[in-house]
């Protein structure tokens, strides 16, 4: 029996896998517990990404504050627009236009952070 599984299609065993959990949840009715999980881990991966943003943020914090104050506001200001872009996803979800405002709001505000980056960093 083992061989047969070593000799397996690993794509076909993967699935094998999924279908096995899947047949689980549904056998001991923990599909609640499977949506608390996915919420936690949700949370978790939030947290995660504003680690790592405040990582980069400190490393580079004394370059930015040499900056004059309009690039300053505006860099700080796309940036806590992100936030707010990300956080207001993460509790409602989007679909139709609103998935476009999503995509639009963060294309946009990344841009600034880019164009006000670069700016910074062209030396004539």
């Amino acid at each position: 029996m083992r061989r047969f599984f070593a000799d397996m299609n690993p794509m076909l065993r993967g699935f094998l896998l999924i279908a096995l959990i899947a047949l689980v949840i549904v056998v001991l009715q923990l599909q609640l517990t499977l949506v608390a999980l996915f919420l936690i881990a949700r949370i978790a991966f939030l947290l995660a990404i504003a680690f790592f943003l405040f990582l980069m943020w400190r490393e580079r914090r004394s370059d930015i504050e040499s900056w004059e104050t309009r690039p300053r506001v505006v860099f700080y200001g796309a940036a806590l627009l992100i936030v707010v872009d990300v956080g207001a996803y993460a509790l409602r979800g989007a679909s139709g236009l609103d998935a476009l405002a999503f995509v639009l709001v963060l294309a946009l505000s990344g841009f600034a952070m880019w164009r006000v980056w670069r700016d910074q960093h062209t030396y004539v």
